[in-house]
C-alpha cells in the first residue's frame, strides 16, 4: 500500500506535514526551525548551536531525567538535532505508541526552554570540548578549509560552531541576543513539523494540533539574503539565482555523478585505474544559492586535468540528454529509496519539503538552469547506463536449488517486510589473509558504490582470522548483489593492493571500528609488502570454512538464493562461538588523534545477557548525567549493551580532551559501585523493544546473526521473558560481579595501560 500524505497550516502559522506509511514499524517527528547559524548576530559565533544544546537540558515540566533524550533512549529510539546555516532540525524516532510523549516533550522544550545561567555555563564547556575535537579532526579541518575558497564576504567562510571564548555568557548583550534569537525564530510562523508513522492521518493530525499549538502565533520572519556566492576551487560548484526546485534537481545530478556503470564518468575513471574514492555532497542551499562539492580521490598515476575534462564532458552529455529519460530512471531510484527509508528518514525529508520523488515541472526547469551554470564541453564518448538490475523487484530466473547446509534460514523477519539480510562468514587461516583482504576490498568497491546507490547494504569486513560479507535490502537486490560479490571475491579483476581511501575517524569512532579485533584478542595487521596472486587466493579459499545466516526470504527467494550460494567458496562448517576470557585485559590501539579515548567492554555469559541489557538501560542516564553533564569529561560519552562477534556485554565509551584514561576508568568504576534501582516501567519498556514488529528490520537481522554466532537459540519471546523476570537482586549480583578483580574486562584505548594490573 503506498504512502498517503497531508499538508496543513495550524492557527499559529506552523506548517504541518503528515505521512501515513502502513509498512513502518516505528513513528518519527522532525521539526525544522527556519533559522540557523547565519541568522545569529555575527559578533556571537555559535549562538544558534549553543541554543540547540540548551534545549536538551530539561525544563520545569520535563526535567533532564524525563526529557526528550532520556524518554527516547529508554524506548530504544533515536534522537538528535542539527544546526545548519539557515535551519535548525530536531528529530526523533520511537515506537508508534510513544510518538505523543516524544512530541509533547519536543515542542515543550523548544517553546519554553530553561535558559538559566548555571545551565549555560555547564553546556558551554561541552560546546568547547566539541570545538577542541573539531579543531583536531583532519576531516573537519579539510571541510573548513574547503569553505575558505568561497569568494567574498559570504558567511560560509566564518566560524559558527562556538567555543568558550565566543559565547560571552557574562555579557548582557549576549544574553539579550540569545533570548532574542529564541523569541524571534522559535515560533509558529518559522516552523515546519513532519509526523510519519503507521498511524492513520487523522491520528497524526490530532497529535500535531494538540502539541504544536504551544508555539506562539507569529508571522514568518524573513531571513536576510546572503551576499553573492562564488568559489575558486575546481571541484567546488557555486550557483546563483536558481529557481525553486534546485535542491531536488541537484539530487538527480548527484545520482548521475554517482553512477559507476559502463558509459558514465566514474566508469571512465575506473577503467583507467585512477579512482580511489568519490563522494559528492551538497554543502549549502538558500535563496537561489547552491554550493556543492565533489570529493575525488585519484591514484598517483592519474591526471587530475584529464579527470576534470572528462567530468566537464559528462556534464555536457547530461545537459544534452533527454530529461524525461533521466527523470524516469531517477524516479525508479527514488521509489526504492522511499520504500527502503525509515520513519525518521521520511520525516526529515518531509520537514525539508524534499520527499523521495521524481522531479516535477518546476524542478526540471531548475535542472536545466543548474546545468547551464556548470562547465560543460564536448569531450569523450558517453552513453546513459542501462536500467540498474539492483532496482528490479522480480527475482532472477534460476533452477530450484536447495540451500547449502552451512546456511541457516531464519524466520524472524517475515518476507512481507520486503527486507532481507544475508550474512556469510569465512574462517581463513591463510598467513596471507590480510594482504588478500586488501585486494578483495578493492575489487568489491565499485559494486559497493552501485549497491549504495540502489539502497542495498553490501559490507565486507575482516576481524581476526575471519572475513565477513553482509548484504541487506530488497530480497531480489540482495540475491543479485550477492551473486556479483561472490564472483568478484573469487576472481578479482583488479589486483592492486591499495584499498579505497578510508576517512579519518575521531578517536572514539576509530576504537569502535577496532573493537571486533580486540574482542577476538587480535590487533589489525600492519600493511607490508607482499605479492599475492590468483593462485594464492584460490589456495586461501580452498582451505577456508564458511557458514552463514539468511532472514527475510520467502520460499521462491530462498530457492534463488540457494542457486547463488552453490558458488560460495570454501567448505561449509558449523559456527564456533568465541571464547570468553578471564581477568582484565588492556589493548593499546595506535590511532590518530590527540584526545584520550577509551572503550570498556564487559562481556557476559549467555544466561546473564537479559539482566545485562536491563542494567545497561538503567545505567544510560546516570552515565550521561555524571560524566557529560556534571564532570564535563567531553561531548563523546555513551553506555549501552553491544553484541560483538557473538559476545554480548556492557560497553562504555568516553573521549575527553582533558581527563586521563585512568581518571575515566575511575569515574566508571565509581558509577558501577553506586548501584542502580530497578525501575519496573523501564524493564517493561525494554522488553517491549524486543518484539519483532517494534524492531527495525536491520536490528532484527543483526540480533539473529549475533545469536547465531554464539550458537544460541534465536527466540525474541524468550529474551523478553528473561528481561521481565530480572529482579533487583539480579542487578545487584551482576554489579558486584562486574567490579570483581578477576572479572573479564576489555579496555581498548589510544594509550598504553596506566598500570601493570591491566597487562
Amino acid at each position: 500500500m503506498p504512502d498517503t500524505t497531508r499538508h496543513l497550516a495550524l492557527a499559529n502559522g506552523l506548517q504541518l506535514t503528515l505521512r501515513h506509511a502502513p509498512r513502518l514499524k516505528r513513528a518519527a517527528a522532525a521539526l525544522r526551525v527556519h533559522a540557523g547559524s547565519h541568522d545569529a548576530p555575527r559578533q556571537w559565533p555559535g549562538l544558534a548551536h549553543f541554543l540547540e544544546h540548551l534545549f536538551f537540558l530539561g525544563t520545569a515540566r520535563f526535567p533532564l531525567e524525563d526529557g526528550l533524550m532520556r524518554y527516547v533512549q529508554a524506548l530504544g529510539g533515536q534522537v538528535n538535532a542539527s544546526t545548519r546555516e539557515r535551519t535548525t532540525d530536531f528529530f526523533f524516532e520511537v515506537p508508534p505508541a510513544a510518538l505523543a510523549g516524544g512530541l509533547e516533550r519536543l515542542c515543550q522544550m523548544l517553546a519554553e526552554p530553561d535558559l538559566s545561567i548555571e545551565r549555560q555555563h555547564r553546556e558551554r564547556e561541552v560546546i568547547h570540548a566539541e570545538f577542541i575535537a573539531w579543531s583536531r579532526n583532519p576531516q573537519a579541518q579539510q571541510a573548513f578549509a574547503l569553505l575558505q575558497s568561497v569568494v567574498g564576504d559570504h558567511p560560509l567562510v566564518g566560524f559558527h560552531a562556538g567555543n568558550r571564548y565566543s559565547l560571552a555568557l557574562g555579557n548582557i548583550a549576549f544574553q539579550q541576543a540569545l533570548t532574542g534569537f529564541h523569541q524571534r525564530f522559535y515560533q509558529g510562523g518559522q516552523i515546519t513539523l513532519s509526523l510519519c508513522g503507521p498511524q492513520p492521518l487523522d491520528a497524526l493530525e490530532l497529535l500535531g494540533r494538540q502539541f504544536a499549538g504551544i508555539f506562539e502565533s507569529r508571522a514568518t520572519v524573513p531571513q536576510a539574503l546572503p551576499p553573492a556566492l562564488a568559489a575558486n576551487e575546481p571541484l567546488l560548484f557555486a550557483h546563483e539565482g536558481l529557481p525553486a526546485g534546485a535542491e531536488q534537481a541537484l539530487e538527480l545530478l548527484m545520482a548521475c555523478l554517482g553512477d559507476n556503470r559502463p558509459g558514465s564518468w566514474l566508469d571512465a575513471l575506473q577503467r583507467r585505474g585512477w579512482l580511489k574514492g568519490f563522494k559528492v555532497e551538497k554543502l549549502y542551499a538558500f535563496a537561489g544559492q547552491l554550493l556543492w562539492h565533489i570529493d575525488l580521490k585519484l591514484g598517483p598515476d592519474a591526471s587530475f586535468d584529464e579527470a576534470r575534462k572528462l567530468l566537464h564532458g559528462w556534464f555536457d552529455f547530461i545537459r544534452q540528454s533527454d530529461p524525461v529519460q533521466l527523470n524516469g530512471a531517477f524516479g525508479l531510484l527514488q521509489q526504492r529509496r522511499e520504500r527502503n527509508a525509515s520513519a525518521l528518514e521520511l520525516a526529515r525529508r518531509d520537514s525539508a519539503r524534499q520527499p523521495f520523488a521524481s522531479l516535477d515541472t518546476q524542478a526540471l526547469a531548475a535542472l536545466a538552469a543548474l546545468l547551464e551554470q556548470l562547465p560543460c564541453r564536448a569531450y569523450a564518448q558517453w552513453h546513459l547506463p542501462a536500467a540498474e538490475p539492483l532496482l528490479f523487484d522480480d527475482l532472477p530466473i534460476t533452477e530450484n536449488t536447495a540451500l547449502p547446509r552451512a546456511l541457516t534460514l531464519c524466520d524472524l523477519l517475515p518476507p512481507a517486510r520486503q527486507y532481507a539480510a544475508l550474512y556469510l562468514r569465512w574462517h581463513v587461516p591463510s598467513a596471507l589473509r590480510q594482504h588478500l583482504y586488501g585486494v578483495l576490498e578493492r575489487a568489491l568497491h565499485p559494486l559497493q558504490m552501485r549497491c549504495e546507490q540502489a539502497c542495498v547494504q553490501l559490507q565486507f569486513s575482516a576481524s581476526g582470522e575471519y572475513w565477513q560479507l553482509r548484504c541487506a535490502g530488497h530480497p531480489a537486490a540482495v540475491i543479485r548483489a550477492t551473486a556479483q560479490a561472490l564472483a568478484l571475491l573469487q576472481a578479482p579483476s583488479n589486483w592492486q593492493l591499495s584499498p579505497p581511501e578510508a576517512p579519518t575517524l575521531i578517536p572514539i569512532r576509530a576504537l569502535i571500528k577496532q573493537l571486533p579485533d580486540a574482542v577476538l584478542d587480535t590487533c589489525p595487521e600492519a600493511s607490508t609488502s607482499c605479492t599475492v596472486d590468483q593462485s594464492r587466493l584460490n589456495d586461501a579459499w580452498q582451505h577456508s570454512h564458511w557458514q552463514g545466516l539468511a532472514t527475510g526470504f520467502d520460499t521462491h527467494a530462498a530457492q534463488a538464493l540457494g542457486a547463488v550460494l552453490q558458488g560460495c567458496p570454501g567448505q561449509g562448517a558449523a559456527p564456533t562461538p568465541a571464547a570468553l576470557w578471564t581477568g582484565h585485559r588492556w589493548q593499546h590501539a595506535k590511532i590518530a588523534g590527540s584526545e584520550n579515548a577509551l572503550l570498556l567492554f564487559c562481556p557476559l555469559a549467555a544466561e546473564q545477557q537479559a539482566c545485562g541489557r536491563l542494567l545497561a538501560q538503567l545505567l544510560q542516564g546516570p552515565v550521561y548525567q555524571r560524566l557529560r553533564v556534571e564532570l564535563q569529561l567531553g561531548y563523546a560519552v555513551f553506555s549501552t549493551f553491544r553484541q560483538v562477534e557473538g559476545i554480548g556485554g556492557l560497553l562504555f565509551g568516553v573521549q575527553s580532551p582533558h581527563a586521563s584514561h585512568a581518571e575515566i576508568l575511575g569515574h566508571l568504576r565509581e558509577l558501577l559501585s553506586q548501584g542502580v534501582t530497578l525501575d519496573t516501567d523501564a524493564r517493561q519498556a525494554l522488553a517491549e523493544q524486543f518484539d519483532e514488529p517494534a524492531m527495525a528490520n536491520a536490528e532484527v537481522a543483526e540480533w539473529a546473526w549475533q545469536t547465531h554466532l554464539a550458537s544460541q537459540r534465536a527466540s525474541l519471546p524468550a529474551l523478553q521473558w528473561s528481561i521481565l523476570n530480572t529482579r533487583q537482586a539480579d542487578l545487584d549480583d551482576m554489579l558486584r560481579d562486574l567490579l570483581s578483580t578477576d572479572r573479564a574486562w576489555l579496555c581498548l584505548a589510544n594509550s598504553a595501560a596506566p598500570d601493570e594490573s591491566w597487562n
